[in-house]
């Protein structure tokens, strides 16, 4: 029997070193359990080094593609994984940014963890938005316009789409909830 998410497609973007281990194969694992087909699209083919709380090297996992081979109209929803490295990598990058706003600019889900909604600030996506991150990172939120609260996923749809948020990788099962609930 085909899962919830059977017809549904996720892009999921992350720099080819440095994301957290748990925010990109767990999202994968319950994503692709649901019956959703996710794409992992990075810099380069080949894999991601992830990294266990942004310092010890976890498994690596496939890219399927690069961010220059996709386009975010194909795509039913975005998830941007964490990681220190990884946020701060993808957020200067400008086909990353134009994918993300491309996603959200179609009224289709995007959802960030952890160090990622730091993609979301450079894209122009936080001003006027009530989310969640790393606490780390909150500064960086208020200055760009968002509320920012400490909850474990915060779900805002006043921006044309809808944005879910988590702080860490004790917040997954939430996050994947919150996600599911977005597709079906």
């Amino acid at each position: 029997m085909p899962g919830p998410l059977a017809d549904r497609t996720i892009l999921l973007l992350s720099s080819n070193f440095g994301t957290e281990t748990d925010e990109i194969r767990r999202p994968l694992e319950a994503l692709r359990e649901a019956g959703a087909t996710v794409t992992v699209a990075a810099t380069k083919a080949g894999t991601v080094q992830t990294l266990v709380l942004d310092h010890d090297f976890g498994p690596e996992v496939p890219v399927d593609t690069t961010y220059d081979a996709v386009q975010a109209n194909d795509f039913d929803a975005l998830v941007l994984p964490g990681g220190t490295l990884n946020g701060d990598a993808l957020r200067t990058d400008e086909t990353v940014q134009s994918l993300v706003r491309g996603v959200a600019e179609a009224g289709r889900p995007v959802a960030a963890i952890c160090h990622a909604p730091w993609i979301l600030v450079e894209s122009g996506l936080v001003d006027g938005r009530r989310l969640t991150s790393v606490p780390t990172i909150r500064t960086d939120m208020v200055n760009a316009g968002a509320e920012w609260v400490d909850e474990e996923v915060v779900l805002d749809d006043s921006g044309g789409f809808r944005l879910i948020t988590s702080r860490s990788p004790d917040d997954l099962d939430a996050f994947h909830r919150a996600i599911l609930d977005a597709l079906t």
